[in-house]
């Protein structure tokens, strides 16, 4: 499991409470996200609607629901899939690195939608970077021999000695 990063931890949630335009709650990172309500939050403000129903409060089970909507949404807005963390890396803080992992991932993907302009976490995506070759450029490779073609630049086996035998040196 990869150590965790306070800074990028730090980061995450700095982002968050920009892109909500809420006063950032004291606690812990990870007892911040647990309950799901602040993710659905972030979701919903960055593709509005993704989450229909937030539970505020409730059981475990009825809060754990909230960052499996919360996932199934970040999904559909385009985060890869392993990428997401599992529910139990956050309800039950077992993989609080890969929570940062989707969250960054989120913030990565926010960038690419066009009609997002807030906060941005993490680097900028590359844009498209298309080249063209011309024939003669690509051609160009063709006479180099490579090394996967057997040219090995005068080294041999003569010495060897033959099968099992050892080098002597």
């Amino acid at each position: 499991m990869p150590a965790r990063n306070k800074e990028q931890e730090e980061e995450v949630l700095v982002w968050i409470y920009t892109v909500l335009g809420e006063p950032r709650p004291k606690g812990e990172y990870e007892d911040i996200l647990k309950d799901g309500i602040v993710l659905c939050k972030l979701i919903n403000k960055l593709a509005p609607g993704s989450v229909k129903k937030i539970q505020e409060r409730g059981t475990n089970f009825q809060l754990m629901e909230n960052i499996q909507r919360f996932q199934a949404a970040v999904k559909k807005y385009g985060v890869p899939e392993e990428e997401i963390f599992q529910t139990a890396d956050l309800f039950e803080r077992r993989n609080i690195p890969q929570v940062t992992l989707c969250l960054y991932s989120l913030g990565r993907i926010t960038q690419k939608h066009p009609e997002y302009n807030g906060p941005q976490l993490g680097p900028k995506m590359a844009e498209k970077n298309e080249r063209t070759f011309t024939e003669e450029q690509l051609r160009a490779h063709n006479a180099e021999l490579n090394l996967q073609m057997g040219y090995n630049k005068g080294a041999s086996q003569s010495g060897h000695g033959g099968f099992g035998n050892t080098r002597h040196m």
